[in-house]
């Protein structure tokens, strides 16, 4: 397949990279800073330059022109860069529609399932695969901390949810740097109840399955070790 990786450079990002290459994909990588591509920029990637802070049509619309899906690793690293995953999300959204392509798979975060956003003001109160732990202790301090984060991520599901196109979003909960496992937990529109964390290779793994999987769009997939 023919695909665009977007923020490819990132935690989820570099992983999609590496094993979307390694699966024989023809693979487009969106980056803000080429030279962060280190030995995966080989002759076998297509590279394409574009900050989606400040998003340039023209660069993203190349990005995706020819692709048979996209696949998204862009959100915030924290309270400070949070606010450009909704709009960053909507170009990118933008630059599909006019190159015709249909199918998105994007990362959001668990948290974001009961959190209300300007397109979905009225989500559940607690997410069924919650514990009462995370309900009334880790869910607030989440928010708490980061707020920001959670606010621009649930912000980019309204984009796509909006958006007309064939979406999937994937909401792991605490990423972590453990090497691909495959064997994680998956859920279709609810966290994982006992569900802490999950090694960001593995959300990369699961992204990659959906793009052919016709049953996750339209849906949020929560996943955890």
């Amino acid at each position: 397949m023919n695909l665009t990786v977007v923020a490819a450079t990132g935690g989820v990002g570099r992983h999609l990279l590496g094993q979307a290459l390694s699966a024989g994909h023809q693979v487009t990588a969106v980056v803000r800073d080429p030279a962060k591509l280190g030995e995966r920029a080989g002759p076998e990637v297509r590279v394409v330059t574009a900050d989606l802070s400040a998003p340039d049509p023209q660069a993203l619309r190349s990005a995706v022109d020819g692709a048979d899906a996209v696949l998204s690793g862009f959100g915030p690293h924290g309270q400070a860069d949070a606010g450009h995953t909704a709009s960053g999300t909507q170009a990118v959204v933008e630059a599909m529609r006019a190159a015709g392509v249909r199918r998105i798979v994007a990362v959001s975060a668990a948290p974001v399932s009961t959190l209300p956003s300007p397109g979905r003001p009225h989500p559940p109160r607690h997410d069924p695969g919650d514990t009462l732990a995370m309900r009334y202790v880790a869910a607030p301090l989440g928010r708490l901390f980061l707020g920001k984060v959670f606010a621009d991520l649930a912000a980019m599901e309204d984009v796509l949810r909006a958006c007309g196109l064939d979406w999937t979003v994937v909401r792991p909960p605490r990423l972590t740097g453990k090497p691909l496992t495959a064997a994680y937990r998956t859920a279709v529109d609810r966290n994982l109840r006992g569900g802490t964390s999950v090694p960001r290779a593995d959300v990369a793994h699961l992204m990659l399955h959906c793009v052919q999987d016709q049953a996750t769009v339209g849906h949020a997939l929560g996943i955890a070790t």
